[in-house]
């Protein structure tokens, strides 16, 4: 239970910080005939249709998006932290992946979350600070998949967020209500700085935010490209501010910055009924538990899997619990752990976990199991829960396709800014503990190391191998729920991504069974608990869904009511 009681009373607090809507409040669902976006926030989908209707490709679109949400959504995302990007290429149909994932300095140890006692510290005291902050790695990344699939000048992509930045926005609900309930930034002399009044207040929804730092930063790396932040001016305040943070002072070096590379890797893929479903593969263990999810529940039908009703959430915790056993077992950076990447997709490995749900019964704490692929004898990690993360979902007039996760992982991430910008707290997705029962921890820190994350872009294709579907969600670990949920509702059960989006969630992550507060809940806990399970029914909704779904002549897609987005397009 410890996994579980670890990480489910900050993933409580958190998502309480980052959402104020209750599941059943009204979605909007946007139709077009060319292109489409839903992103979190109505500047930043605005920017990044902006940069379609002068015929930019997605990956332009997603790039002048990130822009914009590093401005008006600051506590979930920016150019300070990382990101992972799905592209599907239509022209050549053909998908890969872009990796922005946070690094590791090269003055990181396996022990420095432990205490002088050598036990794990809690995450929110090893959070705020120097000591947190990984080499952001969005701007690189951004830059990579632009050379590849850009087609508007890299410069142009920054306009939207430099105009925002310089002439001001109103301040959305999202983030006044962040900021009011994260109390703990007072205490932080760069949120003070930037999100406070002098007499103690703090922003409130509708006032006007600039940021003349940020619009500043922005012209720099517009001008020169990912240089202009990785080398020079901006790389130096990004080193000053980590190893002079008022808090935990870090060791990140101007090389650390100047070496970081971001990569193309594969995505990882499997089948679902008649659906090929593609996601992104390690360092995130989002795509392989989505697709194991998925995979072990195909042996039941469609009926006895919809969701809110007593099989549907019965039958997809025992099979995430599966999933997160072998998450917290063997999921890692495959630079530095020998990821059983094929076995743990494996058709017949996945089948066998399958057979260990029992329909009326819930099985308890799962173990990981043993794939067919050669692997080192790990000890599973305990993965606290935090998070300040989002997401977009994108398709363009050519057909290109991009659903992308973005984060500084946890609510405004290691709290402290340098030139405009929040700088992350990834390494904290590292577990604290090394070694455990004498075995190594596949995701203990090291220098050079990327950690493991959650985040589940995903896009899904039809029987002929056609674009179907593009989703993806911020939520710590419950993203890789919040994606199998969504993908449930959507193909086998018909919603459409509006009434997928605005579901109640189901979460089991190995630990109690936690359904969303709705009309049902009640009667699902009882049922549930008379199965076996231990359940909770907290007001917990820290999703921020987004879908985009092919249609005949079009598209049809939906934001999260739970957050500040929309679906845009023409």
């Amino acid at each position: 239970m410890r996994f579980f009681n670890t990480g489910v009373k900050a993933f409580v607090a958190a998502a309480m910080i980052a959402s104020a809507l209750p599941a059943h409040a009204q979605v909007t669902e946007t139709v077009a005939k060319r292109h489409m976006i839903a992103a979190a926030n109505p500047h930043a989908a605005q920017a990044g249709l902006a940069m379609m209707r002068a015929g930019g490709s997605a990956v332009d679109a997603a790039i002048a998006t990130q822009m914009v949400l590093g401005l008006v959504e600051p506590e979930s995302s920016g150019i300070g932290g990382g990101a992972f990007m799905l592209v599907y290429d239509q022209k050549n149909r053909r998908t890969t992946s872009f990796d922005g994932r946070e690094m590791a300095p090269a003055s990181a140890t396996p022990t420095m979350f432990l205490d002088a006692n050598g036990q794990p510290r809690t995450k929110g005291d090893a959070i705020p600070g120097g000591l947190s902050v990984g080499i952001p790695g969005v701007v690189k990344m951004l830059a990579l998949a632009h050379k590849k699939y850009g087609k508007l000048p890299w410069a142009k992509l920054f306009e939207p967020a430099i105009k925002l930045a310089d002439d001001g926005f109103p301040v959305g609900p999202k983030l006044a209500r962040t900021i009011k309930n994260f109390t703990r930034g007072a205490n932080m002399p760069d949120i003070r700085a930037h999100f406070y009044h002098p007499d103690g207040t703090t922003l409130a929804e509708g006032e006007i935010y600039k940021n003349a730092e940020y619009a500043a930063t922005l012209r720099k790396i517009a001008a020169e490209g990912p240089d202009g932040f990785y080398k020079g001016e901006i790389a130096q305040a990004i080193v000053d501010k980590v190893q002079n943070a008022p808090r935990q002072k870090g060791g990140m070096t101007l090389a650390d910055l100047a070496n970081y590379q971001a990569k193309e890797r594969s995505p990882v893929c499997g089948d679902y009924r008649q659906y090929r479903v593609c996601s992104m593969g390690p360092p995130s263990s989002g795509g392989i538990a989505v697709l194991q999810i998925l995979g072990m529940l195909q042996r039941f039908t469609p009926a006895e899997l919809t969701p809110n009703t007593v099989s549907g959430a019965h039958l997809f915790a025992q099979a995430s619990r599966l999933a997160y056993a072998d998450r917290a077992m063997y999921l890692a950076d495959p630079g530095f752990v020998d990821v059983p990447i094929r076995g743990l997709t494996d058709k017949d490995y996945v089948q066998s976990r399958a057979a260990l749900i029992d329909p009326a019964r819930d099985m308890g704490t799962a173990t990981a199991g043993n794939p067919p692929q050669k692997h080192a004898a790990l000890s599973p990690q305990v993965s606290p829960a935090l998070h300040g993360t989002s997401h977009m979902t994108i398709v363009d007039d050519s057909g290109q396709v991009v659903a992308m996760t973005t984060s500084v992982e946890s609510v405004f991430g290691a709290e402290i800014m340098t030139r405009g910008f929040m700088l992350n707290n990834t390494l904290t997705d590292f577990s604290f503990q090394p070694v455990r029962d004498g075995k190594p921890v596949a995701n203990a820190p090291a220098a050079g190391k990327l950690p493991l994350s959650s985040m589940s872009p995903t896009i899904v294709f039809d029987k002929n191998r056609n674009f179907l579907v593009s989703v993806g969600s911020p939520g710590g670990p419950a993203i890789i729920n919040y994606v199998s949920q969504i993908l449930i509702g959507i193909l086998d059960a018909g919603m459409s991504p509006k009434q997928a989006i605005a579901m109640p969630h189901e979460v089991n992550m190995n630990g109690n069974t936690l359904l969303e507060k709705s009309d049902v809940s009640d009667m699902l806990a009882a049922q549930l608990t008379a199965m076996g399970h231990t359940v909770q029914v907290p007001r917990v909704e820290g999703s921020g869904l987004h879908g985009i779904q092919k249609v005949k002549g079009g598209y049809i897609g939906a934001a999260d009511p739970r957050r500040d987005g929309i679906a845009l397009g023409d």
